[in-house]
């Protein structure tokens, strides 16, 4: 008999992760010196139609007088045609590029907007495959002058290849970029130029050119390149991504350690929009401004007051070793051609300085620049400890200021920040443990003082609302084990009732090198609104604490890591949080790999494991085959293969090594197009507990990969997570 067995939805759950969630913002039209247009785009879940849709926000009169007031927004829902658009410098422009699926099939469509009219319009639907619009390859760049925009694009097969003469070429190995898609391959910088026409009419095809960039130069190794922006008319500054000596293209989703760097591109004069086919290929003289051992990524471009380019920003890492880690902000001054570290690796804080060093995104935000008084500066937000808070950093000195500091008695933000005018505005996100994303204006007056102003708060139905009071939020510090820390969200009123402590769930994050912050998490929340108490601690190796601790881990994990958990599991006993017998845990990839260690087979009564790391030395056929080497401290190179004695230490360092002292039910959760923990790990788990007797059951999802972030995948995750410890979190 099945021992998961579906207790129905959660209204909780569904209202919370059908919430709106702000990801991208920009400031259109308008004078922004005085009366800045604020637009903000937002992902929602539909459960109904099982589907992300998007939409839109438009702040069209926003008053920085009275930071308690807030216009009503004008509200649009977003074409599913849109992937992908941005907001010209002088805001008086619009590029978009567009799908549009009939029953002939997809065209893909670049537009170029003038306000409401269409200024130039180009179906490339024969001249390339999908666009790229993630934020590893994606390039949305106009030029100063706003006549010519690129844009990344996956390249077609060579046409012109006779496949009658050639058939190799259709099936010839190329490898892609991993996780979450086995389709990027070619990716490819295009640039779309125009003529403008002054009657307010559309370009003319002949007054048009589309043209794919590449090398002028041979590469010692196979270069890919996104992530373009222009810098002049004819200069743009690129990601270049490398291929191994073994001929492989590293997974690079959550990972900051690829070969990849900064390279500069010359467009040629030749690029005319006279007499050239579209579609053709340019070859660009190039320039590499970045060291092999450094991986570089996101290259932002500041401007002088006379719109003449002068500095260059991107952020860095190590290549190589953990997978994330402390990030550098480096600079390169444009005129002089000489590179500078402006923020540098954090090892560890200190009573003088509690900065733990800089932990972004993968990119900063598209235009990531103020001005405070006379001075430039970068706005960005970083993980700091178990929140993420907003800095701006001078861009000459590299000072930074942490411009939204927690203080005792106030709510624990963790904030995002979105987009700024490139001027004293700037657009965020804020959201706590137990209240969901609103989103803020922050401008500098001319004394260089910050102010806020909330633009839109959530709309939340009052019996949520008022469930979401009852819960509180605190961070409570694994003194035993520092700097380790634990995030606690738990119901005031089940926490002070006497008799058995709620169930403790102890979620744990991925990677390792992730951190569990205070932002709003439907999941978390609405399980807590189930009457649960979620512990997610941030165990050694976690970002955000310095890069002493995130070394620390490697070669250590499967003990470290584990030891870490345990302890905070019983720093809350001690506490009067929680209790022994009450416990149950749940985490993904990593996250599993933690939750199915059993070197402690009594603590938890339930297991919960996504795409869990099993067996370390079987994940060879993964798109990160380094992380097996690098995370358990042992050498990684082109050249490694999985020896008896490599595989020997792997095993012992698994939770595959531990198996036959599962005790807990497990419920394994599976994507099946996973990439990066192949489902064959978790399948593995299940069969070995199976032929164990255990109690053990699992799903399946077909066509998800690893975060197993589809909207069906994680409404029918979360409902069975639930589930399991209704059927398993008391039993003794």
């Amino acid at each position: 008999m099945a021992s998961l067995k579906h207790t129905g939805p959660s209204t909780f759950y569904t209202e919370l992760a059908e919430l709106p969630v702000p990801v991208t913002a920009d400031f259109v039209g308008g004078d922004v010196d005085t009366r800045p247009v604020a637009r903000v785009t937002y992902s929602v879940r539909d459960h109904e139609r099982n589907t992300n849709r998007s939409l839109t926000k438009t702040f069209p009169v926003i008053s920085t007088s009275g930071s308690d007031q807030h216009t009503t927004p004008a509200v649009s829902h977003d074409s599913s045609e849109v992937k992908a658009f941005i907001t010209s410098p002088s805001k008086s422009r619009q590029a978009i590029l567009r799908e549009v699926t009939d029953g002939a099939g997809t065209k893909r469509i670049v537009e170029i907007w003038a306000g409401t009219q269409i200024e130039a319009s180009l179906d490339v639907t024969k001249y390339h495959d999908v666009f790229h619009t993630d934020e590893i390859l994606s390039s949305l760049s106009f030029s100063p002058s706003e006549t010519s925009f690129l844009y990344t694009a996956e390249a077609n097969v060579d046409a012109d290849a006779d496949a009658s003469d050639d058939p190799y070429l259709k099936f010839r190995f190329t490898p892609n970029f991993g996780e979450p898609s086995r389709t990027k391959k070619r990716p490819t910088i295009f640039l779309f130029r125009w003529t403008r026409s002054t009657a307010f009419t559309r370009a003319a095809k002949q007054d048009m050119l589309l043209c794919a960039l590449s090398l002028a130069q041979v590469t010692q190794v196979p270069v890919l390149f996104g992530q373009a922006t222009f810098a002049t008319e004819d200069v743009i500054f690129a990601t270049g991504y490398d291929h191994t000596k073994d001929g492989r293209i590293l997974g690079v989703k959550w990972y900051f350690n690829r070969p990849m760097g900064m390279w500069e591109l010359r467009l040629p004069e030749s690029a005319s929009l006279h007499g050239t086919p579209f579609g053709t290929r340019i070859s660009c003289n190039s320039l590499k401004l970045t060291p092999l051992e450094r991986s570089c990524r996101s290259p932002r471009v500041l401007y002088d007051d006379s719109q003449t380019p002068v500095k260059l920003f991107w952020l860095s890492n190590p290549v190589g070793g953990a997978h994330s880690s402390c990030v550098s902000l480096e600079s390169r001054d444009l005129t002089a051609g000489t590179n500078k570290i402006v923020v540098d690796t954090v090892m560890e804080t200190t009573p003088e300085n509690h900065f733990p060093g800089l932990y972004t995104e993968y990119n900063m935000p598209s235009r990531p620049f103020v001005h405070r008084g006379d001075h430039a500066y970068l706005v960005l937000h970083s993980t700091w400890y178990s929140r993420t808070t907003v800095l701006v950093i001078d861009t000459e000195t590299g000072a930074i200021t942490d411009e939204t500091k927690m203080r005792d008695g106030e709510p624990m933000y963790s904030w995002n920040v979105l987009t700024t005018d490139s001027k004293t505005h700037f657009i965020c996100s804020r959201s706590t443990p137990t209240a969901p994303s609103e989103v803020l204006l922050g401008y500098f007056d001319e004394h260089g003082n910050l102010s806020w102003k909330v633009l839109d708060k959530p709309m939340i139905s009052v019996e949520t609302e008022n469930a979401l009071s009852d819960l509180t939020a605190s961070i409570i510090p694994i003194g035993a084990r520092p700097p380790t820390e634990t995030l606690v969200i738990q119901s005031k009123t089940l926490s002070s009732r006497t008799g058995p402590k709620p169930v403790c769930v102890t979620f744990l994050h991925g990677g390792p090198h992730s951190t569990s912050t205070t932002a709003f998490s439907p999941a978390n929340a609405a399980l807590a609104l189930e009457g649960y108490t979620i512990s997610l601690p941030n165990y050694t190796g976690s970002m955000g604490f310095g890069e002493k601790y995130i070394r620390k881990l490697l070669g250590h994990c499967g003990t470290m890591d584990v030891e870490d958990v345990v302890e905070s599991v019983n720093e809350l006993i001690r506490l009067g949080i929680s209790e022994h017998g009450r416990q149950v845990v749940q985490g993904g990839s990593h996250g599993g790999f933690l939750s199915a260690h059993r070197q402690y087979p009594n603590l938890f009564n339930a297991a919960v494991m996504c795409n869990p790391v099993i067996s370390v030395g079987e994940l060879t056929g993964s798109d990160i085959p380094d992380w097996i080497y690098d995370e358990f401290g042992l050498e990684f190179t082109p050249q490694s293969l999985m020896t008896p004695i490599t595989y020997q230490t792997l095993f012992e360092a698994s939770p595959i090594a531990h198996v036959d002292r599962v005790r807990a039910p497990v419920l394994v959760v599976l994507g099946e197009d996973d990439l990066r923990v192949v489902p064959t790990q978790g399948m593995r788990f299940y069969h070995a507990l199976k032929g164990r007797d255990r109690r053990v059951e699992m799903l399946t999802f077909p066509k998800e990969t690893h975060p197993l972030d589809g909207v069906e995948a994680a409404r029918v995750s979360w409902e069975a997570g639930r589930d399991w410890f209704k059927a398993f979190a008391e039993e003794h």
